[in-house]
């Protein structure tokens, strides 16, 4: 049998696939498990151990290092700060300039380098006034007066 005579190989067989699979997916749950199908394996070559031995410390391996992931990692990835690939969302709390007064409550305004159309919230903010911009709507900003 071929775990009997390369433990190591067939550990690092099963890491690679997981770590494959999980490179698909990009779930997140099959990072855990393949780092720990790679432990196993180097531990194999390290220390003498059977298959059900083997078995039971990648198992629990895995779900000693998802708990303690999910545990310690959601808070970090969880921020509230706006997604770094989405430019739009990071407008949120920027400054910028009136370049015309409002009408109603619509207007123009300067904002990180572009012109936008803006909603008014708030009293109208005199001109050469500084604006912040407090929501989005599509590419309608919603802004104040500073």
């Amino acid at each position: 049998m071929f775990h009997a005579s390369h433990p190591f190989w067939v550990w690092l067989i099963i890491a690679a696939g997981l770590l494959a699979i999980e490179l698909a997916t990009g779930s997140g749950w099959l990072l855990w498990p393949a780092a720990c199908a790679a432990v196993v394996g180097v531990l194999t070559l390290l220390l003498p151990m059977g298959a059900p031995v083997e078995v039971i410390l990648f198992a629990l391996s895995t779900i000693a290092s998802t708990v303690l992931s999910r545990r310690f990692l959601k808070p970090v990835l969880d921020s509230g700060t706006p997604d770094l690939n989405d430019p739009l969302a990071q407008l949120i709390g920027r400054e910028g300039e009136l370049l015309a007064p409002f009408e109603g409550d619509r207007g123009r305004v300067f904002v990180d380098g572009k012109e936008w159309q803006a909603r008014l919230e708030g009293p109208p903010p005199s001109p050469g006034q500084r604006i912040a911009v407090t929501a989005l709507d599509g590419t309608t900003v919603t802004v104040r007066a500073c």
